[in-house]
């Protein structure tokens, strides 16, 4: 039987580009892929076919010499280059599907041991903001697994050696054989370690490690911040048979402060004036969270909401030299109840302020009946 052209197979024309091709040949891989078809000769058929066909026309030689010459090209050795004479279908067939989805589908020609690390854990940490401005030491309590004592790890009664997997032969890995082609998977006997465990320790059950509860001095860094997560490495769980430990995530939690807030680096702070201390000026103590006070000025004038800056003041950061700052807002506080000589004195300013005429509050009613004319 005659074979088919190569672009007719992959349904593309001569002048398809190489990810065209390469495209056209992904679909009909998948199309027709053994996994798929189980018993379908006319499926692998096909297969074989378009992994041929792709074989020549994603090679930029082999695609010269089979628009050149056709078929014949590639038979008897003809064309010097690209004959499939030996045509290796399952060396070809590893490198496309590793190419296509990734190490291991196909001949798996790289072998992969499981990791048998230790498990990761995570510890919830509150602090006070006036302990992150500071920084500490502080001791945790957590459990987790350590590495057994009686077998330093192994699995194995002390005296006995960690065999080989009978299964895979201590690769750690199996093949096995899917139509024309071999699939390598992780050994389900020994999960990819290639040992296994012939005399196991009595203490441990052949784990190599056993739950414990542990005391741990942990330093929390100045100026951390609310979310901040950091590692202590091989401080999680221990791994299996003597694999590496896993590592210990904190997870800091900053409380709310009762008079900061805080933006990364920079505090904020909220201090009520009177409205005499905005009009006429004052000078204010404000703390500090080092637990000391700064003074400021307030000019005469003031307006509700006004900020000020301490430089300096803020928090420490993290990672480098250098501190934040402090704003400080003042908000103008207006009396609810008023005595007799508050209310008197307030009736005479008023007096006074509507003959002085403030500009501003004139202006605004001069737009407010102007709006209204219109």
């Amino acid at each position: 039987m005659a074979k088919r052209d190569y672009y007719d197979v992959l349904g593309v024309n001569k002048s398809a580009t190489p990810d065209q091709i390469k495209s056209a040949y992904r679909k009909l891989a998948v199309k027709y892929h053994p996994d798929k078809n189980k018993g379908d000769k006319a499926s692998e058929d096909k297969f074989k076919e378009a992994s041929e066909a792709y074989h020549v026309l994603s090679n930029t030689e082999r695609k010269q010499s089979y628009d050149n010459f056709g078929h014949s090209a590639f038979e008897n050795g003809g064309g010097g280059r690209g004959g499939f004479s030996n045509f290796d279908f399952s060396s070809h067939f590893s490198d496309i599907f590793e190419d296509f989805f990734g190490e291991g589908f196909g001949g798996g020609r790289r072998s992969r041991r499981s990791n048998n690390r230790g498990s990761d854990l995570r510890y919830d940490l509150s602090i006070t903001l006036e302990e992150a401005y500071l920084g500490k030491k502080q001791d945790i309590k957590f459990s987790s697994s350590e590495k057994c004592d009686t077998c330093k790890g192994s699995g194995s009664k002390p005296g006995h050696n960690v065999g080989s997997c009978s299964m895979c032969g201590g690769h750690g890995q199996v093949r096995s054989s899917q139509g024309f082609f071999t699939v390598q998977q992780t050994c389900p006997q020994c999960s990819g370690s290639g040992e296994e465990i012939t005399n196991p320790c009595s203490s441990c059950g052949g784990q190599g490690k056993k739950q414990s509860s542990k005391r741990l001095s942990v330093t929390i860094p100045k100026g951390v911040d609310d979310g901040t997560r950091i590692r202590l490495s091989g401080k999680g769980e221990a791994g299996t048979r003597g694999a590496g430990n896993g590592d210990l995530y904190l997870f800091i939690n900053v409380y709310s402060h009762e008079l900061f807030k805080r933006s990364e680096e920079n505090l904020f702070f909220e201090c009520p004036i009177s409205i005499a201390d905005a009009a006429l000026g004052t000078s204010l103590e404000i703390p500090t969270i080092d637990g000391g006070k700064a003074k400021i000025k307030i000019p005469p004038g003031t307006q509700s909401g006004k900020q000020f800056r301490l430089r300096g003041k803020g928090m420490p950061f993290m990672r480098g030299s250098g501190t934040g700052d402090l704003y400080i807002q003042v908000n103008t506080e207006v009396p609810i109840s008023l005595n007799k000589e508050q209310k008197e004195l307030l009736e005479k300013f008023r007096e006074i302020e509507n003959e002085k005429s403030n500009p501003s509050i004139k202006k605004f009613f001069q737009k407010a009946k102007s709006f209204w004319k219109s």
